[in-house]
């Protein structure tokens, strides 16, 4: 067409042309007969404008945001140019630009609905929510049917909390269009959000199936699925996410934490890192990049980290959690109770703040969080499988504090029983494994002479769980010479890396014999050179991995010179306070009272078998109700089995500066206290399954 000659009729057809190309996604013969308008017309406010839309379509942002500005000038009473116009300033980062020309846009027709959904959008970037809201309900209430303008303003109910409102909103825009990605996404968030976790995850999957590349979707699932715990699949859903955009902060971000959750610390620095070099003010990379730190034990670096997260982001509860976790960990238990309020009172529907809350916190009649705890767990379709846990075992501590006792039972068996439902436990192997050692490590073979690494840096001090290994720990590192290394799983790998085919917790399947004379010393040696890695120059350092007591034969072949303590308690206590307890580690044994007396049964039958086989004085027991009753004199023969001077520091443990990751970091910060003893008396009714379990392991009363 000669745009030349043509008449104002042939000049609409042509533009009317051009837009059918643009929705049908012919951008480049939309913009030829746009261009060839514009030889003729160069103020064509129409060509000008659907130029600028093609170049947006596109990608190029900034020249479309030319032509439209041309398009304006040229015709400053369209509001349609107007409203285009601030969507594209807002994509650009000037949002002081884009309310402004909203502005312009909405004097010339307070009515539009585009223009109110987009100066909306803004607002709810600025973190406006009830004006954003305002806006999107303005556009609802001239375009009932703007699918879009609903599922913002749900997102803008959303961001305000009101959880119950938004997804009705959701279900307003789904009801037009069943098939709409965002609507679908946004809701799964609302009811994630929520802690209904199992719905959200349907509609993700929706979602998905509509949009299988979409970032948005595949992350917010790859969260649903990690909060519930199924860390395997969230992680490979970030993983496509990232094929689809490898330079988004916030997937690297999500694909770090997950990461952490598989244990991966690895390549949970690396995302990290990736994530911060690509956004440096990022709060949440910087919350990932804290745990990655903390992981490595750099509580230091991992405290400044999460600090200057929050101050970015003062309402990142999940930054707040994790300091809490940190100066529980250095012994601020007051710091830390602040920080876990402040984590609870930002997401209060989230039961695993509470848990960390509750754990640090000492319950009084009337709590105002106690209430709040309760109507969250009177909610259980509401929560995750993981929440109601979590929720379960913060009640049993609330209600423990409170002395009501059978509240407290009930907490502790049903979050235990659901526990137990997501793990995979064979207590018959477990249980057969404990005779395997025995079989594997008998007289002959811890008898072999001068196959071990000489070193007296070791200390190993082992136990059930909750027996009191902290505590002695504890009074151990007070000692200047001594440096606590927490629990190492160290001495486990090194073992099954010289025995690939054992078990995880038989000691070695292989015969002993099996194993070559300077393997042991090899394990010994990087034994040791990892400990120096660990610590500062000291002359003991104590590993207090409980479990270690399943290695004590190959601990004594691999290191002759180590010091062994094994720390026991009443076995009632013991048991009790492992049931009460979810750990982060993998106790699974511990969910069940019958299974846990079992496991305690085996545990005592082979710690008498390593005092039956292995040299007399080989390693120190200590009873924690000995400790409890005599500190002094129980500090004392534990710095002499040690090989160490006496020092009056290890009677004053609790006020010992040092980082604590155990279940008991609490606890060590406060002087000597009997209440623990005997704590199994007040829930003796509940305990038959566990006392019948445990038979004659049962001290006589």
């Amino acid at each position: 067409m000669n745009t030349s000659t043509a008449p104002a009729s042939d000049l609409r057809q042509a533009l009317a042309r051009a837009e059918q190309l643009l929705q049908t996604g012919r951008m480049v013969g939309a913009e030829a007969i746009a261009q060839a308008v514009l030889q003729t017309t160069p103020d064509c406010a129409p060509a000008l404008h659907l130029i600028g839309m093609v170049h947006y379509q596109s990608g190029k942002v900034a020249s479309a945001i030319d032509f439209v500005r041309r398009a304006t000038r040229a015709d400053s009473g369209v509001a349609v140019y107007q409203a285009n116009l601030v969507e594209m300033l807002r994509q650009t980062g000037d949002r002081e630009g884009a309310l402004e020309t909203g502005r312009r846009a909405l004097k010339l027709d307070a009515k539009f609905p585009q223009t109110h959904n987009n100066v909306g959008i803004v607002y709810y970037e600025l973190g406006d929510y009830p004006r954003a809201a305002e806006h999107y309900r303005t556009a609802i209430k001239h375009a009932p049917g703007y699918v879009e303008a609903l599922s913002n303003l749900g997102n803008a109910l959303r961001a305000q909390k009101k959880y119950d409102e938004a997804i009705a909103v959701y279900d307003s825009a789904l009801a037009l269009r069943p098939d709409h990605v965002d609507a679908l996404n946004n809701k799964g968030t609302a009811l994630r959000d929520s802690g209904r976790l199992v719905e959200a995850q349907a509609l993700y999957r929706r979602a998905l199936a509509l949009s299988p590349a979409n970032p948005s979707v595949l992350n917010n699932l790859g969260l649903a699925l990690k909060e519930d715990e199924h860390y395997e699949e969230s992680a490979r859903l970030f993983t496509r996410s990232l094929l689809v955009d490898p330079n988004n902060a916030e997937t690297l971000t999500y694909f770090a934490l997950v990461r952490l959750d598989q244990k991966d610390v690895i390549d949970a620095e690396v995302a990290a890192g990736r994530a911060l070099a690509l956004a440096p003010d990022n709060a949440d990379a910087l919350n990932a990049m804290g745990l990655v730190r903390s992981e490595q034990q750099n509580g230091e670096a991992a405290l400044a980290l999460l600090r200057r997260a929050v101050a970015i982001k003062p309402d990142l509860a999940d930054a707040h959690n994790n300091i809490g976790g940190l100066l529980k960990e250095n012994g601020e238990l007051a710091a830390a109770g602040e920080a876990y309020a402040r984590a609870v009172a930002l997401a209060p529907r989230e039961p695993a703040y509470f848990l960390n809350f509750a754990d640090a916190h000492k319950f009084t009649v009337d709590d105002p969080q106690l209430e709040v705890m309760e109507k969250l767990a009177a909610e259980p379709t509401r929560l995750s499988t993981t929440g109601r846990i979590h929720i379960d075992f913060a009640l049993a501590k609330a209600y423990d504090d409170l002395g009501r006792y059978d509240e407290a039972f009930a907490r502790m068996h049903d979050g235990g029983a659901l526990k137990r439902t997501t793990i995979a436990y064979d207590e018959a192997g477990t249980l057969a494994s404990f005779d395997q050692i025995r079989t594997n490590f008998d007289r002959a073979a811890v008898s072999r002479q001068h196959v071990g690494f000489r070193s007296p840096l070791p200390i190993f001090i082992v136990g059930m769980p909750r027996s009191g290994t902290t505590l002695v720990e504890q009074i151990l590192a007070s000692h200047p010479d001594v440096h606590g290394a927490g629990e190492l799983a160290d001495f486990h790998h090194i073992v099954h890396q010289a025995a690939p085919d054992a078990s995880p917790v038989d000691g070695g399947v292989q015969p002993v014999a099996a194993i070559p004379v300077e393997e042991f010393h090899a394990i010994g040696k990087a034994y040791v050179e990892g400990l120096k890695r660990r610590a500062p120059p000291s002359v003991r350092i104590p590993d207090k991995m409980p479990a270690n007591f399943l290695f004590l034969g190959a601990i004594h072949l691999a290191l002759p010179d180590a010091q062994i303590i094994h720390v026991s308690r009443d076995p009632r206590d013991c048991c009790l306070s492992c049931y009460s307890k979810l750990f982060s580690g993998e106790q699974n044994f511990t969910y069940d009272l019958g299974e846990l007396g079992r496991y305690y049964r085996k545990y005592v039958e082979l710690m008498a078998h390593w005092r039956a086989i292995l040299p007399p004085g080989r390693f120190l027991d200590i009873h924690y109700e000995d400790v409890v009753a005599d500190l002094e004199g129980s500090a004392r023969r534990l710095v002499a089995h040690c090989g160490l001077s006496w020092n009056e520091a290890c009677v004053s443990f609790h006020e010992a500066r040092r980082p604590v990751r155990t279940a008991s970091a609490s606890q060590v910060r406060q002087p000597i206290y009997r209440t623990s003893e005997g704590r199994w008396r007040a829930y003796e009714r509940h305990l038959g399954p566990l006392i019948a379990a445990l038979g004659d392991v049962v001290p006589a009363s």
